[in-house]
């Protein structure tokens, strides 16, 4: 089942944390994962949670997503986040797929 990371971010060194930026992509993709969000404007509707910069990853499970934060290669990458950045992070599952939603390749 798809899983999705998502990362509330508060950048305090930009400078730094475009380091972060510039890495982070590789690791990502060697866990199958990609970008659904990446910034972006925020429009709040309702209550008063306004993250700064939210970022979205689906990955093909949350055994992939786990395996991506916990990278051993991926921590000092991770450690320049921690550095530049306060951080807000959920691993959670995605939907499962209905039987209307099948993909029409598989017929």
């Amino acid at each position: 089942m798809t899983a999705y990371l998502i990362a509330d971010i508060t950048v305090h060194d930009p400078d730094k944390y475009q380091e972060y930026v510039r890495l982070v992509p590789a690791f990502i993709e060697k866990h199958g994962g990609h970008y659904k969000v990446r910034g972006g404007e925020v429009d709040c509707r309702e209550g008063s949670w306004t993250p700064q910069r939210l970022i979205v990853l689906e990955f093909p499970s949350r055994k992939d997503a786990v395996a991506f934060l916990e990278d051993p290669d991926y921590q000092p990458v991770a450690a320049i986040r921690h550095e530049s950045a306060t951080t807000n992070l959920i691993v959670l599952d995605g939907a499962p797929r209905d039987r209307g939603q099948e993909d029409e390749s598989n017929g």
